[in-house]
């Protein structure tokens, strides 16, 4: 029986997305998808449910058991994306986290400065 993550990865590749584009787009961390299809690991509920969040024309029921069709017919919940609103996402979501990891150094920085100034009090 095919597990759930050997699934993610046909609709990674039917999406025509790298893992890492995948791995961002529904927030997990990078190298996720190809680390649980190496380890033949069991995907999370938590995982699943950003995947049809994120991407509502994959269909739940052949994500989870492998029965029916890949996607959904209803091409009302189809959310189509291009590769340049991909990119786009991506980059959005790269300064989000690089703006908080900035704004983390900084406070360290800062911490460290008034440590010394402490010490040389």
């Amino acid at each position: 029986m095919s597990k759930t993550i050997n699934r993610i990865i046909k609709v990674v590749s039917a999406l025509g997305l790298s893992a890492r584009q995948f791995d961002i787009s529904i927030g997990t961390a990078n190298g996720y998808t190809l680390r649980m299809q190496k380890n033949n690991a069991s995907v999370g509920s938590d995982v699943i449910e950003r995947i049809v969040k994120e991407y509502p024309q994959v269909n739940l029921v052949w994500l989870i058991t492998g029965k029916g069709d890949m996607f959904v017919d209803d091409t009302s919940r189809q959310k189509t994306r291009t590769k340049s609103e991909i990119e786009a996402y991506i980059d959005d979501r790269l300064k989000a986290q690089w703006s908080e990891e900035k704004k983390a150094l900084l406070d360290e920085i800062l911490n460290e400065i008034d440590e010394t100034k402490r010490k040389r009090n």
